[in-house]
């Protein structure tokens, strides 16, 4: 552009006020929710809720996690319905055997009981950076109540939760109540709390999402895809389109994001830890990543 041109505009805009844009703005980026896995699970113990905090506190927006039922009915949030090997420690301070685990079963205990259990003070071996702590299973709804008070307190975002409820054909009558009953358990702790649009509800099992159709049928539903699943012929069985497909990332590819834009799905991948995968993800177009580093995942999705 000459030099008099320039010149000239730029009397022209102090004249008028206004200076025209040189160059056109850049488009913003996507908005990707972080969804911290059963809260921070690389720094606190997983699925308890100073684990879920911490994870708002790095940035997560959503908090991923898992919950089973208790002899009482109540919905307690756990990935394993029984008290694993690897983080827990009995009501006599021993540290449970791996071949064992399953007599620990939570569908068979009170709430109360499961409170005699320790879930964090041993740590988790396959995370060297997460803190031990003395700290048992949280219910579901006192999870809401600590977490919405702490959103509120540090004047937050209003955050989502992404509540996979843990259960599969073998299991039924032994570790958890029938598909119909678990929806239901499920559905209720959540209404009370009037969280039905800020709550997706996510499983492998198809059972309980089907029935979740039945009985709400505006509650936002993900279908979870394993690594060895095709997530097409899951989707088939499935016989309705969810809001989300979240398969595992080892997945994702530019086949699976058009096959999800095509039925009009969103796209949330699991679970994604290493800095060179969170990169990685970042070049599709996805609409949430789970990942226990939210703090990882805020530097690939945030902050560019």
């Amino acid at each position: 552009m000459p030099r008099s041109f320039l010149f000239v505009l730029v009397l022209v805009s102090f004249a008028t006020g206004s200076f025209p844009q040189m160059n056109a703005e850049l488009p913003k980026a996507k908005f990707v929710s972080i969804e911290g896995h059963r809260g921070a699970r690389g720094y606190l113990p997983e699925n308890t809720i100073p684990s879920f905090t911490l994870a708002l506190e790095q940035g997560a927006d959503t908090l991923e996690l898992d919950v089973v039922v208790t002899k009482d009915k109540k919905v307690l949030v756990s990935h394993e319905p029984w008290f694993s090997h690897l983080i827990s420690t009995a009501p006599n301070g021993e540290r449970i055997e791996k071949e064992k685990e399953r007599e620990h079963n939570i569908y068979k205990m009170t709430y109360a009981e499961t409170t005699k259990y320790d879930v964090g003070s041993i740590g988790n071996v396959g995370f060297p950076d997460q803190k031990p702590m003395k700290v048992s299973k949280p219910l579901m709804t006192d999870l809401f109540k600590a977490v919405e008070k702490f959103v509120n307190d540090k004047k937050l975002a209003p955050v989502r939760y992404n509540i996979e409820i843990k259960s599969a054909p073998q299991g039924d009558g032994t570790f958890h109540p029938a598909p119909d009953e678990f929806a239901r358990l499920v559905l209720a702790d959540i209404k009370k709390f009037g969280l039905e649009k800020r709550v997706i509800i996510q499983s492998f099992d198809l059972r309980p999402l089907k029935e979740l159709k039945k009985m709400a049928s505006t509650q936002q539903l993900a279908l979870l895809v394993g690594p060895t699943e095709d997530p097409v012929l899951k989707l088939e069985r499935l016989t309705f389109v969810p809001d989300t497909l979240s398969p595992h990332f080892s997945l994702v590819n530019e086949k699976l994001v058009a096959f999800c834009r095509e039925k009009g799905m969103k796209l949330v991948t699991w679970t994604v830890n290493e800095s060179a995968d969170l990169e990685r993800m970042s070049k599709f177009d996805l609409d949430g990543i789970i990942t226990d580093y939210p703090d990882r995942a805020v530097q690939v999705f945030r902050k560019r």
